[in-house]
């Protein structure tokens, strides 16, 4: 079994670089002309929808609210998984990154991640205030965000979530955008990321209910914080039981 596993990890890295050297190309469009940042989620659903076909892993996307595309939002989804970024991909919503910077030593695939998405050396205090303002700016310049409120793969024991940071809830209430919490209840089984060999199962991912911050103040963080906190959570224990 544990070989078909390594057969399966292998095929799979294989079609996401020859599908990321290709939608490169694409991505050059919003890398070049930074006013066509919206084309950035076009192509990443695009990536998406085409990598999972060719992987043969079926995916199911709930979207319980609604989410209009005229407006901004901040996605917050649980991570517990390196396969939480593509799959995260699957977004409907046009949006940018904002995440570690690991990813930035990455031949190209460094390159085309900085140019168009955010990130943060969370262990540099300057990089971290320079990471809010870039994200503070991308949501006037009309763009929404994906953040992971747990700042990285910090669980102890899946599927149980590491303590929320305060990022996305402080940049929500100060431009009164709404927060968009969003589980995805199997990826620890899928890819979990002390084997980084990939189980086949069906993947899913809900977009809950967006969350209006309109009228809340910097004092509301902590309650905002702990409300997206418990829908996920409460999720995850309905989806695993």
């Amino acid at each position: 079994m544990k070989v078909i596993r390594w057969l399966y990890t292998g095929y799979t890295i294989f079609v996401f670089v020859i599908l990321f050297f290709i939608f490169l190309l694409l991505l050059l469009i919003p890398i070049c002309f930074s006013k066509q940042f919206k084309l950035v989620g076009v192509f990443n659903r695009w990536w998406a929808y085409t990598f999972f076909l060719l992987i043969a892993l079926p995916w199911k996307r709930e979207v319980r609210g609604k989410l209009d595309p005229k407006q901004q939002y901040i996605f917050c989804p649980n991570h517990f998984s390196y396969a939480d970024i593509p799959i995260m991909g699957l977004n409907p919503h046009n949006s940018i990154f904002v995440g570690k910077n690991d990813m930035e030593h990455i031949p190209l695939f460094g390159f085309m991640y900085r140019k168009l998405h955010i990130t943060v050396d969370r262990g540099n205090l300057n990089s971290r205030v320079n990471t809010f303002k870039r994200s503070l700016k991308a949501i006037d310049e009309g763009k929404s965000l994906v953040i992971y409120p747990e700042g990285g793969i910090v669980t102890t024991a899946d599927p149980v979530m590491g303590k929320f940071k305060d990022g996305a809830f402080r940049i929500a209430i100060e431009k009164q955008i709404a927060i968009v919490p969003v589980t995805i209840p199997y990826n620890w089984i899928i890819l979990p990321p002390e084997e980084f060999l990939i189980r086949w199962r069906p993947v899913k991912l809900i977009f809950h209910e967006p969350i209006e911050t309109k009228g809340m103040t910097a004092e509301d963080v902590n309650t905002l914080k702990e409300k997206v906190f418990s829908i996920i959570d409460q999720e995850l224990k309905k989806q695993l039981a």
